[in-house]
């Protein structure tokens, strides 16, 4: 049975903003939401958050020590794999910069992992240097399940399956592990300015 939703059907192009909108985007004013299964609904007092390093040491928060954490707003373009473009989002939420402070980022990978055992995978400089946050509001409001609230990470360079839904958990290590969806033939870095939509690209 498949739970893929209408938003991963492509639409017409329309190429919006010059230098603002990859090849073969059309801008949206809407939020599709696009998933590849039933939304999960995670009450927030069970709620947490994982850092974990290549030698197992972990960092976990619930959710009120997550709120407390400095968070940023930011305003951001993102880029749907599916073909559209939503510009100037405004989201809040604590940078992976924060979350992963106590632990070496020079280099290698992360996989990252949802509730409902969603994964994805990128590599560590992706989600450092003010790329990355794990977002828990949007427009000034909670994030709404469906747009993978109770939160979220945010990777806006990327093409946006790699701003996983509802996640969990970070995870460094050393070596490149492909994620949900770059096992089903999704590319495995998803540059949008490059087209890497799907392996190959």
């Amino acid at each position: 049975m498949s739970f893929v939703t209408r938003g991963f059907r492509g639409r017409r192009r329309d190429d919006g903003p010059e230098g603002r909108v990859p090849p073969g985007q059309y801008v949206t004013a809407d939020f599709p939401v696009l998933s590849a299964g039933p939304t999960p609904r995670i009450p927030l007092d069970t709620w947490s958050f994982t850092a974990r390093d290549r030698d197992g040491t972990a960092k976990t928060w619930n959710w009120e020590e997550f709120q407390s954490l400095p968070s940023e707003k930011v305003t951001v373009d993102i880029h749907c794999v599916t073909k559209w473009s939503k510009l100037d989002t405004t989201w809040e939420g604590v940078s992976l910069d924060v979350l992963l402070a106590d632990f070496d980022t020079s280099g290698g990978f992360a996989l990252v992992r949802s509730y409902g055992d969603y994964t994805t995978n990128l590599p560590i400089a992706d989600l450092t240097g003010g790329k990355a946050w794990v977002a828990y509001a949007y427009e000034g409001e909670p994030l709404a399940p469906e747009h993978g609230g109770p939160a979220r990470l945010l990777v806006p360079h990327l093409y946006f399956w790699k701003s996983a839904k509802w996640v969990t958990e970070v995870a460094l290590a050393g070596f490149d592990t492909p994620g949900f969806w770059e096992r089903y033939g999704y590319h495995n870095y998803g540059d949008p300015w490059r087209e890497q939509r799907y392996a190959g690209d």
